[in-house]
């Protein structure tokens, strides 16, 4: 009795039409880019890069907003950063002078309807994750977030548990498949001053059916950065990170000095941050930046699986602390037990300057 019962739910899985996605085999995909001072900011070029990689004959369209000669220049920008770009939307106007969620995403909305794209793009910093899931809410799909690999169109992968374990997604949703990137997993090639690509065609978005209403009940108030030389963190070939065992913002000193010996930027970790000895955004880690660069250097960093989530995909770490047993230990290549406080300024002696 039971062999016929099973013969018979193996017939009607047999008999069952399976689920497929309503991803389109030609895929068009939206980026959404973040632009600074003329430029779209790396992560947006990593964007693009991850996007390129969803089919051999994606069309890639960067959508850039905001207003005035700083805009036209970073789409100029956007337009040739990478060869796979197929062309450049421009939302130019007074709604979009700063980049809020509220009208970014309803834009993102905006030019979903017209466009009806397969994919839409992201970074997965502050930017991305304060836009995408409030434009995939007026979309009504799911979003799948900090992506670090693209198998398939529709097949991604991961990390989670504070980056222990990968998750290997199918998405099974309609159209679009909205996807926040991590930049590190998706470097792009340095270019030189010779190799420039083919300028993509840039267009306006015509925004007179945009609604003015758009701006919601968020308002932006002020944006403070750190006027410094040093590498941005999230692109630097080289970070030097300080954690709790330097006692004080005193103390931090000492890393920033050998930051600039080296040509580094400054990171620091959470704990650092709440005990003040930095502002926020030097913070590295899972509620920080996720960094990748070819040297990391930790000094007094315990090794908590939230700040290891941020930094473990560097390509060389190196590890100084006191204590032998400290988890930072078990991902760095190189490791010095000893007494920061001692080693620092024997590398600052050393070290030569960065010409």
């Amino acid at each position: 009795m039971a062999t016929r019962a099973m013969l018979r739910l193996r017939a009607f899985a047999k008999r069952t039409v399976p689920f497929h996605s309503s991803i389109s085999r030609s895929a068009s995909t939206l980026v959404l880019a973040e632009h600074e001072g003329g430029s779209i900011k790396a992560s947006s070029v990593s964007a693009v890069a991850a996007a390129s990689s969803l089919s051999k004959d994606n069309s890639i369209s960067v959508l850039l907003s905001g207003l005035g000669p700083s805009l036209q220049e970073a789409a100029s920008h956007a337009a040739s950063c990478h060869p796979a770009v197929s062309q450049v939307l421009v939302a130019d106007s007074d709604q979009f002078t700063y980049p809020l969620a509220e009208p970014w995403a309803k834009l993102v909305h905006f030019v979903q309807q017209r466009g009806g794209y397969s994919h839409i793009i992201a970074p997965s910093g502050s930017f991305g994750k304060n836009i995408l899931p409030r434009a995939a809410a007026l979309l009504d799909v799911s979003p799948v977030t900090d992506v670090i690999e693209i198998s398939e169109p529709n097949l991604f992968v991961r990390p989670i548990y504070a980056g222990n374990a990968l998750c290997t997604v199918r998405y099974n949703g309609a159209n679009p498949c909205m996807l926040t990137i991590r930049s590190t997993s998706f470097p792009v090639p340095p270019t030189s001053a010779d190799s420039k690509y083919n300028q993509a065609p840039i267009s306006q978005v015509d925004l007179s059916t945009f609604g003015e209403d758009s701006k919601g009940k968020s308002r932006y108030v002020k944006q403070t950065s750190q006027n410094t030389e040093r590498p941005d963190l999230g692109n630097a070939r080289i970070v030097v990170t300080g954690g709790r065992g330097l006692k004080n913002a005193e103390n931090f000193k000492m890393i920033e000095k050998l930051a600039e010996k080296l040509g580094a930027a400054v990171g620091a970790t959470r704990a650092a941050v709440d005990a003040g000895f930095v502002p926020n955004d030097l913070q590295v880690g899972q509620t920080g930046k996720i960094v990748a660069p070819e040297l990391y250097m930790a000094f007094g960093v315990s090794g908590a699986i939230q700040h290891l989530a941020g930094m473990r995909d560097s390509k060389v770490i190196v590890a100084v602390n006191k204590d032998a047993d400290a988890a930072i230990f078990q991902v760095a290549d190189y490791g010095l037990v000893g007494d920061l406080f001692e080693v620092i300024p024997e590398l600052l002696e050393k070290v030569p300057e960065r010409k």
